[in-house]
């Protein structure tokens, strides 16, 4: 038992020093390109909206919903971007990220042909991937949560896309500190599918190059 006992407290001193080591890692290789304030984010032709659910759990609005999307309908009229990309999850026809926000976008006056959807972006790495093969951009600026941004980037770094992020301004929400900790755990996995086990998109498809139509 007490031999047992040790090999499982060994596992645990080991297991908390990889996701330690590597979100040190990954933080440090992208510090100083996040920016938190919108009027300092770094222009880009591109802003990448990372989709989210449009409610919470328990049944209200999700407050990093409406951030991404205020964030973005906010840099296009500042024009640090000429276009958006929604990559989201299209999983069934009752759940569609892409469209949801491009719905909500339309509600403020964001033109239809400023926007492009990406129907397949059932991840951060499946986003980016997309972003680079499909969508043929090379240069982003990244908009999301500040807690997602370093692993955004990180991938978006490995993939040779030319990125900087900046933070949607969000309000604290219930039960936030779970995705924190996912996030931490997110950046462990990510360093394996980059690395290790060489993970592909669930879904690429043709090449279909971003048309950025010119400012209205």
């Amino acid at each position: 038992m007490k031999r047992a006992a040790a090999a499982t407290a060994a596992l645990f001193v080991l297991a908390v020093g990889v996701v330690l080591a590597a979100n040190w890692w990954l933080l440090s290789r992208t510090q100083g390109r996040i920016e938190d304030d919108l009027l300092l984010c770094r222009a880009a032709p591109v802003g990448i909206v990372f989709g989210t659910s449009y409610w919470t759990r328990g049944g209200g609005r999700n407050p990093h919903y409406a951030a991404r999307l205020d964030a973005a309908a906010r840099l296009l009229r500042m024009q640090r971007v000429q276009h958006l990309l929604l990559s989201g999850d299209n999983r069934t026809r009752y759940y569609n990220e892409p469209v949801t926000m491009w719905r909500d976008l339309r509600k403020v006056n964001v033109r239809d042909s400023d926007m492009t959807l990406d129907y397949a972006g059932f991840s951060t790495f499946d986003t980016l991937v997309r972003a680079r093969e499909i969508f043929a951009v090379d240069q982003a600026l990244l908009i999301t949560q500040d807690w997602h941004l370093p692993r955004a980037l990180f991938i978006a770094d490995a993939l040779g896309i030319e990125a900087t992020g900046c933070a949607a301004p969000t309000r604290r929400a219930a039960g936030e500190w779970r995705l924190r900790v996912r996030e931490w755990l997110a950046r462990v996995a990510t360093l394996g599918d980059l690395y290790i086990w060489q993970r592909e998109p669930y879904f690429l498809g043709p090449r279909e190059p971003l048309q950025i139509a010119p400012a209205g």
